[in-house]
């Protein structure tokens, strides 16, 4: 394995651990890459009763949408799962809890909210900045914990496991490894693939505040959240970020009276004031222009997701 698949493997296998929480309102992409409303034509952006209606981004097109991340974990669990057959588990689940291994495991937790900030009122007004614990529970494995032997064969000798297995030797970064590799064969750069697109998000989200169509409908939300009798935010990500909501352990909050009243002004704003369309329009057209000045790169990733997705339809039989 190349030093580039290397360290692809290691920040995939930490972006896609099952010890990360993720708020259902923002399932990550790459965790915290941005991922992709979902593909399609562009649009011009009507009022956004919930995530889901937003319509796509330029740079959409370029990333795995949520469905494609699933299909991804899904196609990896499956080729994991083939590996372990081959070294004598033939009855290796194919999502298995890892085992308590000492002290209690460790949680790490990514919470962000939606690329816009909260949309859905009944949301705002049962969750507030939170979410529905019961959801957490989705994103825990649903299988049988792994046994130690099989957590090494998984994982590789690196994570304290034999280096030989029933007569074979085991690959240093496990069958996890394995399936890593098999998922991006034939890609010319992985770690373009993975990180360019959002890393360029990531500048561009950066230069929004000196657009003077967003700083002015973010004065007008904010004024209106103040009407209402709440906290000034200069955006509304900062009222998401508000640390009077003390995220506990797990990342969810204690939806206080004042967090759910800020909560649902917050969208009650973006609804009277049109916010969401103004702050959509202008990202889109940020993220075009930056397109075309950089259009060789983004088809060069374009082209390797393709070529994964090709990956990922074979490792599922389909």
């Amino acid at each position: 394995m190349t030093d580039s698949e290397s360290l692809h493997s290691l920040l995939l296998r930490r972006a896609l651990a099952r010890v990360w929480l993720v708020s259902p309102a923002f399932l990550l992409a790459f965790l915290l890459t941005g991922c992709g409303l979902g593909a399609g034509r562009e649009a011009k952006a009507p009022f956004a009763a919930t995530e889901a209606d937003i319509p796509p981004l330029p740079l959409d097109r370029y990333q795995l949408s949520s469905k494609e991340y699933e299909r991804f974990t899904q196609a990896q669990h499956r080729l994991v799962q083939r590996c372990m057959v081959g070294f004598g588990y033939a009855g290796f689940p194919l999502d298995p809890k890892d085992p308590q291994r000492g002290l209690a495991a460790v949680m790490s937790v990514l919470v962000s909210s939606s690329p816009f900030g909260m949309l859905d009122l009944d949301d705002a007004r049962r969750w507030g900045y939170g979410w529905d614990p019961k959801k957490s529970m989705d994103w825990k494995p649903k299988d049988r914990v792994m046994t130690e032997e099989e957590y090494g064969v998984v994982h590789g000798p690196g994570s304290g496991g034999a280096a030989t297995i029933h007569g074979r030797k085991v690959p240093e970064n496990g069958c996890s490894g394995e399936a890593d590799k098999q998922l991006i064969s034939g890609v010319k750069d992985s770690m373009r693939m993975w990180s360019y697109v959002s890393g360029r998000q990531h500048s561009l989200t950066g230069t929004e505040p000196r657009d003077g169509r967003i700083r002015q409908a973010w004065d007008t939300w904010s004024q209106c959240v103040v009407d209402k009798g709440l906290g000034r935010y200069r955006n509304p990500d900062k009222a998401f970020e508000d640390k009077a909501w003390q995220r506990g352990s797990g990342g969810n909050t204690t939806r206080t009276e004042r967090e759910l009243a800020t909560a649902t002004a917050d969208v009650e704003c973006k609804r009277k004031h049109d916010t969401v369309r103004v702050w959509w329009e202008v990202r889109a057209e940020i993220q075009r222009a930056d397109v075309e000045r950089n259009k060789a790169t983004y088809e060069a990733v374009r082209r390797d997701l393709d070529t994964m997705r090709a990956n990922i339809r074979r490792a599922l039989d389909e």
